[in-house]
C-alpha cells in the first residue's frame, strides 16, 4: 500500500524528479535534473513565510496585496515540492502479461479471440503498443472484435489515468500491492468466492445466519488452501461471509445503515428503496453470449425490473445499486445523514444524525465563530466529491498502465474451456474441486462460465483497481477526516426479507455500531458489491479500498498547507484500524 503520509515529506527515492511523458506548459527543464530540484527550492525560499499567524497586522490587506499573491504561490510550491520529494512510486506487477505470451491472463476484452476467448495477439501487440505510446491516436488503431462500431463496446478511456492533478498524489505516482497471479491458490480461491457470490445473488442478507447453502458455502471456501478474507478460527463464518477486514465491516447487518435510512437534503429527503431487478435472471452462461461478450459486443437484451421498490436485501439488489450509482452517491448520502441534526418532530426521516465535526476541528472551541467555507459544511460537500476525480485518475493509471488484469468473467471462461475443450491453461487444483464449481456446472447445463448480473458483463476496461472501490475508500477517508465518528451508531435497522419494510435491529454487534464503522462498511457494501454482480474480484475490492484511502490522504495534506486557521490536522482510524493524523 502507498505509504502514511503526513505533515514531512518522505526521503526521495530518486535524485531527479519522475517526469511523465505528456510534459505541459514548458516545464520538462524546469523540473529536470539538478538545476530543476535547486529552482524549486529557491523559490520557495524567497517567498515570505505563510503562517497565519494572529499576530499579523490589524488592517486588512487590500484585496490583489502582491503579499498574498506571493505567499499562494508558495503554498503551491511547497505542495508540488513536498509530493515531488516522495519519490518515484514502485509499480509491482503480478508477472502475468510476461509469463504467458498467449496472454490468457491479461485484459482482452473488445479485442477479436478465437473460439476459445483468446486473443488475436496481433491484436494485443496493437493494444500495447497503444499503452506504451500514451497517445489517443494509437489506441485508435488497436483492432476490435466487433466489426459494426454500433454495437461495439469501446474501451473506456484509457488516457484517462494520464491526467495531472493539480492536489494530491500524481496518478502515475500511485503505487499497490499487485493483484493475484493466473496460477495461484489465491486466485482460485477468490473465483471460487465468484461462484458462491452468485449462487447466494437472492438469498437475504438477514438469512444467512441460517441457510443451509450459506453454510456450505462457508464450509467451501474454508477448506480453500489461500483464501485471504475474515475468518473466525481460521474459518469463514456466516458472520464473516463476503466481508472486508477493515473495523466495523464484520460487526452488525451486511448492509451500511447509511444505504437503507433515509437522508434528508434541504427540505426535501431522499427514500433509500431502489428499483431493482428480477429475481434469478443471471448472463453470460453460454458459449455464444460468453464469446460475444470478450469480443466486444453489446447486449440488445432488456432487463426485467421489479414491480415493487424496496430496500436493499440481497445481492442481486445490491449488484443493481452498483450498476448504475453516480460516483459519490453513496457517500453524499453518508454525508448528508451525519450533518444533518436529529429531528423527532420529521415524520418523513427523524432528521440525521448530528455528527460532530473531527476533533481537529479549528472551529469546535470557537466562541465568535463557525465554519463554512473551510471546516463547515460547504467544505465537506465540494471535497467530498472533489476527491472522486484524484481516485478515478489514479485507479485509471494503475489498470491501463500497470496491472492489465483479467476479469473474474474471463478466468471462469478459461476453466469451462479446460474442462470442456482440454485447453492447457494452469488453473490451480483449488477450483477445480471446489463445491461451488459443482453447483455453478449443474445450473449452467455443465458449463462453468460465470454468471453476470449485468447483461453486458464486465465494463470495457482491465479489472485492477477497482475504480468503484478506489472512489469508495477516497470518500469514505474524506468523511472520516472531516467527523468524528468513532461516536456509537445507535438504533440500527435492518430491511425485511422482502425489501419492503425496515426492522429494528437488534442482533449480534448491535451494540458495537459506530458511525466509523458503518463508512467502513458503505465503502465495503459498494465495493464488494460489484464482486458479487460478477465484475470485480476481492483483491480488486479490498486493495482498491486502500489505494482510495492513500489518494484521500495525500489531497488532504496538501489542503492543509491552504488553511490559515489554528489547525493540528484531522485525526482518524485507517481501513487497517491505526490512527493517523493528517
Amino acid at each position: 500500500m502507498t505509504e502514511q503520509h503526513d505533515d514531512q515529506p518522505e526521503t526521495p527515492t530518486t535524485a531527479t524528479p519522475h517526469e511523465p511523458e505528456h510534459a505541459g506548459i514548458e516545464r520538462r527543464s524546469f523540473l529536470t535534473g539538478a538545476t530543476g530540484i535547486a529552482a524549486i527550492g529557491a523559490a520557495g525560499s524567497m517567498l515570505p513565510a505563510f503562517t497565519g499567524s494572529s499576530t499579523a497586522s490589524a488592517t486588512p490587506s487590500p484585496v490583489g496585496d502582491f503579499e498574498r499573491t506571493q505567499a499562494a504561490y508558495r503554498v503551491r510550491v511547497k505542495a508540488a515540492w513536498r509530493n515531488f520529494m516522495d519519490g518515484v512510486a514502485p509499480r509491482p506487477t503480478n508477472g502475468d502479461e510476461s509469463l504467458y505470451p498467449d496472454r490468457i491472463a491479461s485484459y482482452t476484452k473488445s479485442l477479436p479471440h478465437n473460439a476459445f476467448g483468446e486473443v488475436d495477439v496481433n491484436a494485443y501487440t496493437a493494444f500495447m503498443t497503444a499503452c506504451a505510446n500514451k497517445d489517443q491516436l494509437s489506441f485508435e488503431f488497436i483492432p476490435s472484435g466487433q466489426p459494426n462500431s454500433l454495437q461495439r463496446m469501446k474501451l473506456v478511456n484509457p488516457l484517462g489515468g494520464l491526467t495531472y492533478d493539480l492536489e494530491g498524489v500524481d496518478a502515475c505516482n500511485t503505487t499497490m500491492p499487485p493483484p493475484p497471479t493466473f496460477a495461484s491458490a489465491r486466485m482460485a480461491g477468490e473465483i471460487v468466492e465468484n461462484y458462491w457470490m452468485a449462487l447466494l445473488r437472492d438469498i437475504p442478507f438477514s438469512q444467512y445466519a441460517t441457510h443451509p447453502l450459506v453454510a456450505q458455502a462457508c464450509a467451501d471456501l474454508s477448506l480453500l488452501s489461500d483464501f485471504f478474507a475474515p475468518k473466525v478460527g481460521g474459518s469463514v463464518t456466516p458472520a464473516t461471509l463476503f466481508r472486508d477486514a477493515a473495523p466495523g465491516c464484520v460487526v452488525g447487518p451486511y448492509i451500511s445503515q447509511f444505504l437503507v435510512r433515509s437522508q434528508p437534503i434541504g427540505a426535501q429527503y431522499i427514500e433509500p428503496k431502489m428499483r431493482t431487478v428480477v429475481s434469478g435472471v443471471d448472463y453470460m452462461t453460454t458459449d455464444a453470449t460468453w464469446l460475444d461478450r470478450q469480443n466486444g459486443v453489446r447486449p440488445t437484451v432488456p432487463l426485467g425490473f421489479d414491480s415493487q421498490l424496496r430496500y436493499i436485501r440481497n445481492g442481486r439488489d445490491l449488484s443493481r445499486w452498483v450498476h448504475i450509482d453516480l460516483l459519490y452517491q453513496a457517500y453524499f448520502q453518508a454525508m448528508l445523514a451525519m450533518l444533518a441534526a436529529p429531528d423527532a418532530t420529521n415524520p418523513f426521516t427523524g432528521g440525521g444524525l448530528g455528527v460532530p465535526p473531527n476533533i481537529g476541528n479549528p472551529y469546535s472551541t470557537a466562541l465568535m465563530q463557525d465554519g463554512f467555507a473551510s471546516f463547515g459544511g460547504p467544505k465537506v460537500q465540494s471535497l467530498l466529491c472533489e476527491v472522486g476525480t484524484r481516485a478515478l485518475h489514479g485507479c485509471w493509471f494503475q489498470k491501463w498502465f500497470v496491472h492489465r488484469s483479467l476479469r473474474p468473467e474471463v478466468y471462469a471462461g478459461r476453466v469451462h474451456h479446460k474442462l470442456a475443450n482440454g485447453r492447457p491453461y494452469p488453473i490451480h487444483a483449488d477450483v477445480l474441486n471446489s463445491g461451488a464449481l459443482a453447483l455453478i456446472q449443474s445450473a449452467n447445463g455443465g458449463r462453468s462460465y460465470l454468471p453476470q448480473v449485468f447483461p453486458e458483463g464486465s465494463p470495457a476496461h482491465p479489472s485492477f483497481p477497482s475504480g468503484h472501490a478506489t472512489v469508495a475508500g477516497a470518500c469514505v477517508t474524506i468523511l472520516k477526516a472531516l467527523f468524528h465518528t468513532d461516536v456509537p451508531y445507535v438504533n440500527p435497522v435492518v430491511p425485511s426479507d422482502d425489501g419492503l419494510t425496515l426492522l429494528s435491529y437488534t442482533g449480534p454487534g448491535a451494540t458495537q455500531m459506530t458511525v466509523g464503522g458503518e463508512l467502513n462498511k458503505l465503502a465495503m457494501n459498494v465495493a464488494y458489491g460489484r464482486n458479487i454482480a460478477g465484475v470485480h474480484w476481492r483483491a480488486d475490492a479490498y486493495e482498491s479500498m486502500r489505494l482510495g484511502e492513500a489518494i484521500a490522504i495525500s489531497v488532504l495534506r496538501d489542503q492543509r498547507e491552504t488553511y490559515v486557521e489554528n489547525f493540528n490536522g484531522f485525526t482518524f482510524k485507517k481501513f487497517d484500524g491505526t490512527t493517523i493524523v493528517v
